[in-house]
């Protein structure tokens, strides 16, 4: 235990005292504190400015149709400047004096000109839903109904109300894709970290020293639990920043929308994505630091890593696919929770925008606290054999005779 702790403490120090580490939560926290102060500050600024002339609007032409028509498409368009011309509307918008415009040929039939058509531009389906009411209404009209009376049926809306007995997934999506993107790029990060660690210390033959000195075991433990203390620091600074920031401007952003959806998170929910952070770090962390042991040289780390990366992007793609589909209970999700490479990820997700039962959560994180035990001591076998051998890349088989002779 005090060998543990001496190497707990060492990595630690060597973490915390190092500028990119520091650096890069700085960075991520002022990010932060920057886009929730945001809507604060152009709050105070707007007003003391009373004097602010409007922004220019840019111009929609319409042509041609009725003059309720026009009058209809003016009031439906607040932000474009809308002018009713009879002249040619399609040199103005090539000319780019005029954003779009609007030709009607009659209530059921129009022609939209844009000089290059945006990917999120609705206008010509919002000019659609103008027609379609005035056309309703004037066959209403027609049929004999008084236009008030035809007025009122256009106007009726049906109203409803949603109640969520379980998770709302889509207030529930932002959120928790931004937590398994977090943990995706931490235990990534931390991974390599450790197996680049690892690697460096052997090409020193320092190492020779520290393991005849130490045990493995205390020494692969030591690693990896300094590295996920590192990492998991790092994510209740940014977290725990994003949470205090939001609340000091609750006013000024709960109707921000994607603001309030990014940071209005339950505490709950921040349990459990520390729980399968932790768990799902030390599992990975063990695996990277096993196979650094075995890598002869600093520069055949990214190819020995790379079994474990692939399996690793696999379990995030599987994931993030059933996020986009809301399918997250589908039986390929299912069975992710319950193996250990994939359930910290797959499991909160299910947690965050389903309602997995109790067993099952129990029956994951039980799974995942065997296996990181299970994973540590044969990280730390191969560890020890791993970093006496020097020159040539130990091979699969070499390594599983001497674990068994041992």
């Amino acid at each position: 235990m005090e060998q543990f702790r001496k190497i707990l403490k060492f990595e630690l120090k060597g973490y915390l005292t190092n500028k990119v580490f520091v650096g890069v939560t700085c960075f991520l926290v002022a990010v932060i504190f920057l886009v929730t102060f945001f809507p604060r500050v152009t709050n105070l600024l707007g007003g003391q400015d009373t004097d602010e002339t409007p922004e220019e609007r840019e111009v929609m032409l319409v042509s041609g149709g009725d003059e309720s028509a026009r009058a209809a498409l003016a009031q439906a368009f607040p932000e474009y400047e809308v002018r009713l011309t009879e002249s040619d509307v399609k040199a103005p918008v090539t000319k780019g004096e005029a954003a779009c415009a609007v030709e009607l040929h009659g209530l059921s039939d129009f022609t939209y000109y844009v000089d290059n058509l945006g990917m999120y531009d609705t206008n010509a389906q919002r000019v659609s839903e103008v027609l379609t009411g005035l056309y309703r209404l004037a066959a209403l009209t027609e049929a004999g109904v008084a236009p008030e009376r035809a007025e009122e049926i256009m106007a009726s809306t049906v109203s409803f109300d949603i109640q969520s007995l379980g998770v709302d997934q889509g207030q529930n999506f932002f959120y928790t894709y931004i937590m398994i993107f977090a943990l995706y790029m931490v235990i990534l990060l931390y991974g390599q970290m450790v197996a680049t660690n690892v690697a460096t210390e052997k090409s020193s033959r320092a190492m020779e020293l520290l393991v005849t000195s130490a045990d493995p075991t205390a020494m692969m433990f030591g690693k990896v639990a300094a590295s996920c203390l590192a990492g998991l620091l790092q994510l209740m600074c940014v977290f725990g920043s994003a949470l205090l920031f939001y609340d000091l401007n609750r006013s000024y952003v709960e109707d921000g929308g994607i603001l309030s959806l990014l940071f209005d998170m339950p505490p709950s929910l921040l349990a459990y994505m520390f729980l399968f952070f932790i768990l799902g770090f030390f599992i990975y962390a063990f695996l990277y630091g096993a196979i650094g042991s075995t890598a002869s040289k600093l520069e055949d780390i990214n190819t020995s890593v790379m079994p474990i990366t692939v399996v690793f992007l696999a379990g995030f793609f599987v994931v993030v696919f059933g996020m986009s589909s809301g399918s997250v209970d589908n039986p390929l999700m299912v069975a992710c929770s319950f193996i250990p490479f994939t359930s910290p990820m797959a499991m909160f997700t299910r947690i965050a925008m389903s309602h997995p039962a109790l067993w099952e959560i129990a029956l994951s994180v039980a799974i995942l606290l065997a296996s990181c035990a299970g994973v540590g001591v044969l990280a730390a076998k191969i560890y020890r054999v791993g970093v006496l051998l020097y020159g040539v890349k130990p091979k699969l088989g070499e390594i599983l005779r001497t674990l068994k002779k041992a």
